[in-house]
Formats: C-alpha cells, sequence, structure tokens
C-alpha cells in the first residue's frame, strides 16, 4: 500500500495522471504507422541489355544461327587461353552457338562422394566454348582457315577450306564422326 502512494505522489509530482498513460491503447494520433500502404503495386520487370536479347520466332523459341563447324571437325582455336590448340569437335550446343572441343578448355570440378566407401574426387571436363573462337584446320597442310562451300559436278553441295582447296565435307567424314560418339557415350554408360 505504502508504494501505491508513493507512485501516486511522484505522479501528481510530474503532472501525469495514472489513467491517460499506464494500461490505455496509444491512439493512432500519438503514433504514427511505420510502414506505408501503397495503394498500387509496382511491378518488377527485369530489362535484358540490348546485347543480351535473343531474337525470337512466333512461337518464342530462339532463332538458331548455322555455325561453319561440325560434329567431327578439327579446328585451330583462334582466340582465349588456349590459343593455337588443335582438336576435334565431340558435341555442338545450337541455341548459344557453343561447341565442346576434346582436351580444350578444360576446367577443374569438384564431385562430392556419392557412397560412405567412394571418395570424392577432382576432375577435369571439358567446357564449351563460342564457335567463334575456332577456325577448321587442315591436318595434311598445318593451316587454319576460313571454310567456303560449292557445289561439286553430281549436284551435291560440299563445305571446303578456301587457303587449300581441301573439302571437309563427305559422308565417310560424317559416319565415322557419329559413330565414335555413339560408342564413346555407351561406354559411359556401361561404366556408370
Amino acid at each position: 500500500m505504502a508504494t501505491m502512494a508513493a507512485l501516486q505522489s511522484s505522479f501528481t509530482s510530474l503532472s501525469i495522471s495514472s489513467n491517460s498513460f499506464f494500461g490505455q491503447p496509444f491512439s493512432p494520433t500519438l503514433c504514427p504507422p511505420l510502414v506505408k500502404s501503397i495503394q498500387s503495386p509496382a511491378t518488377i520487370v527485369a530489362k535484358l541489355k540490348r546485347w543480351e536479347r535473343k531474337k525470337c520466332k512466333p512461337n518464342s523459341l530462339p532463332v538458331l544461327r548455322k555455325m561453319h563447324v561440325k560434329l567431327g571437325d578439327t579446328v585451330k582455336v583462334i582466340s582465349g587461353h588456349d590459343k593455337g590448340k588443335v582438336g576435334e569437335i565431340t558435341e555442338i550446343i545450337k541455341h548459344n552457338s557453343k561447341v565442346v572441343v576434346s582436351e580444350i578448355n578444360l576446367k577443374t570440378k569438384h564431385v562430392k562422394s556419392r557412397d560412405e566407401n567412394e571418395p570424392g574426387q577432382i576432375i577435369k571436363i571439358e567446357a564449351p566454348i563460342h564457335s567463334s573462337n575456332v577456325m577448321l584446320y587442315s591436318k595434311e597442310q598445318k593451316v587454319a582457315s576460313r571454310v567456303g562451300h560449292k557445289t561439286l559436278d553430281n549436284g551435291k553441295r560440299v563445305r571446303y577450306l578456301v587457303k587449300t582447296g581441301e573439302i571437309i565435307d563427305s559422308a565417310e567424314n560424317w559416319k565415322r564422326a557419329v559413330k565414335e560418339k555413339e560408342k564413346t557415350t555407351e561406354a559411359v554408360a556401361a561404366t556408370s
């Protein structure tokens, strides 16, 4: 009881009445809202830069560019970290015009262990490079060249090297490259 009397005397000395402040909810005039309410939410649009936009067909699929190289071609890297190296194309990625060349642009990948007994490992994988960074290469003449197109006497249209005149396209080379790719995929599937 004595404590209550002491509190009341302190309130009277401060000129604050006990029933006006303590135990009462705050009035909206005393406490302004901390967050303003938004009447219409703004939509966020991520705009692509002009050079990042891909031209699309009416069905919204990207336009695929025709590349100057095909699967199985021997190419020489003309720019980048592996400049001057020669390799064979093992994979083509058409939607972004990139190619995977054997033993070129190797990146290290850290693989976690899948089982308790199997240890994790660090492996080297071939990363894709843009097709504009490679040039067709002649193994016989040891020279890189641009590609040209011409029609043979039998009406068949083939690719050839501009510098050497060597014909690249032949049915045997194409079939050989496809068979080698199938063999490697089967071997990888068998080991997994």
